[in-house]
């Protein structure tokens, strides 16, 4: 058998994936997969009396990757139109005469190869989660040493309020855990396939929906109360919670992006000898907010396919099932590289809380116009106050441009602006906030 490379080993995939995951992907791993189908296949169709218990061993001992060629199978593929047709082929053929008659027994290709997708992706999930947990963990620890951090929150790319860099990476973490808790259910939810030519079963008799759910123990997989030939809602949950985890990678990976430009400077990725540039010696880029930040650019358009696909016809798909299979295996490739940068990003981060401070005080505390009006709201009425203060932030010095306001005078005198003027007088909710998803993460860490 020609050996079969990962994702990772490719010349970009490297690029965008993840050793761990990639492992599960590859074509051998697929292939695996479609042979434990046909071996659960075997073993429950031999619980149930369809077939003698040594063809279903015999069959069984036959279900090893290593003794098939994955690219001679992808070849003759193209005659059927999926790979399951050939590998049925070869598989028959290896095994003793007396058990051909009970190779693939009962199942359509699309039962092998949506079961197989499945398996791949619950066995490519639990090292995915894994970098997502620890992506986590990173961003709780940042979190939770910098709870009282000050920062300049930015809104519409502007400068806007103090926040704290702790509530920065609060929200990172419970995007994160929110992602993870979505792909952990629809991992968990997702089922074996089982329906025969058309979703009847019809050539295992009555006894086809307890094979149904036999294969699926086997394989350690839901069982679903119908076959989902047609109703590919498993897959597109799956989608989902891959489209939202990426996303939520691509979030920290922007901020962190935004924060470590040389103007801003207020964090950086850690990381020896990483982010050099070809032609400036100077340059320390932050690659790992790069390219998760690219991963993020591409996942919604492979969720979009497989939400395109899912529109099929009848009880068995023209085109629409046919066009899942890559895209799945894209998703998933994606999602480990986004969740296992996303964790080196933020375990290497290093936070520069002076420069936060800096940035603050530069902006000559026009940011803490809200705080001000807010002062001077009970005196003045919103609306009058928020007008007062627009036109002292219009000033060149706002605070000189306050006390210069008869009207500020009036109710505020210099120490209560100065006090309004202080950032850490405006954080509101900022810490108790941390704690809050601080909680929700420990409570959902084994």
């Amino acid at each position: 058998m020609r050996p079969s490379s990962s994702p990772s080993d490719r010349l970009l995939g490297g690029l965008s994936g993840a050793v761990d995951v990639d492992a599960e992907l590859d074509d051998a791993s697929l292939l695996q997969a479609m042979l434990d189908v046909e071996a659960a296949l075997a073993r429950a169709g031999a619980d149930h009396g369809l077939l003698p218990a040594t063809a279903a061993e015999e069959i069984v001992g036959q279900c090893r990757a290593e003794r098939y060629d994955p690219t001679a199978l992808g070849r003759a593929a193209d005659a059927a139109g999926n790979p399951v047709v050939p590998l049925v082929r070869e598989l028959t053929a290896r095994v003793a005469e007396s058990a051909r008659p009970y190779v693939h027994h009962g199942a359509t290709s699309q039962d092998v190869l949506d079961t197989a997708l499945v398996l791949v992706a619950v066995r490519a999930g639990a090292p995915l989660l894994r970098h997502v947990a620890a992506a986590a963990d990173a961003a709780a620890a940042l979190a939770e040493d910098h709870r009282g951090t000050p920062q300049l929150a930015r809104t519409l790319g502007q400068q806007a309020a103090p926040t704290t860099f702790g509530l920065t990476a609060a929200q990172w973490l419970l995007g994160l855990a929110q992602a993870r808790a979505r792909l952990e259910q629809a991992c968990a939810a997702l089922p074996a396939q089982l329906g025969g030519a058309v979703g009847t079963l019809a050539a295992l008799g009555p006894a086809g929906p307890a094979v149904a759910e036999r294969l699926a123990a086997h394989l350690g997989l839901a069982a679903p109360p119908l076959p989902w030939h047609t109703r590919r809602q498993p897959l597109l949950d799956l989608a989902a919670a891959l489209g939202g985890l990426v996303a939520a990678a691509g979030t920290v990976a922007v901020d962190v992006g935004l924060l470590a430009q040389t103007e801003v400077g207020e964090v950086a990725e850690g990381g020896v000898g990483r982010g050099g540039s070809s032609a400036m010696p100077h340059k320390r880029n932050p690659v790992d907010a790069v390219l998760v930040t690219a991963a993020a650019r591409r996942g919604p358009g492979l969720v979009a396919t497989l939400f395109t696909a899912a529109v099929q016809e009848h009880q068995r798909a023209t085109g629409g099932w046919h066009a899942e299979w890559e895209p799945l295996l894209d998703l998933l490739h994606l999602a480990g590289g986004a969740s296992a940068r996303c964790a080196r990003m933020l375990a290497g981060l290093r936070v520069f809380p002076d420069r936060m401070r800096a940035n603050l005080d530069a902006a000559g505390g026009v940011v803490l116009a809200e705080a001000v009006a807010a002062r001077l709201a009970p005196a003045l009425g919103r609306g009058a106050a928020h007008d007062l203060v627009t036109r002292a932030a219009a000033r060149p010095d706002f605070r000189a441009a306050l006390l210069a306001d008869p009207a500020v005078r009036a109710h505020l005198g210099e120490a209560d602006v100065d006090e309004a003027l202080d950032p850490r007088g405006w954080l509101g909710s900022a810490e108790p906030f941390v704690d809050r998803a601080l909680a929700i993460h420990r409570a959902a860490t084994p």
